[in-house]
């Protein structure tokens, strides 16, 4: 399974409570479609560290990381590299 993918897969698991892929488009904004809220985004960044081994420091919680399965790909890549 891809990088994407398993995110994609987490994010349906915990957050829209539905394995349904289409549910959710790579590309799509987590904050405006009201799937990631603060208390959520703390809960993703903790599931980023475990399951992929990086550190995400303060500076680095915001959107233009978190924002979307393409975005948080991304940043774990750029963080594991």
């Amino acid at each position: 399974m891809t990088l994407r993918a398993e995110l994609k897969e987490f994010i349906l698991k915990n957050y829209l409570l539905t394995r349904d892929g289409s549910r959710l488009g790579d590309s799509e904004s987590l904050t405006e479609r009201g799937i990631l809220d603060s208390t959520g985004a703390l809960e993703l960044v903790m599931h980023l560290q475990e399951r992929y081994g990086i550190e995400v420091v303060d500076e680095e919680l915001h959107p233009d990381n978190l924002d979307s399965v393409e975005k948080i790909a991304a940043f774990v890549e750029r963080k594991r590299a």
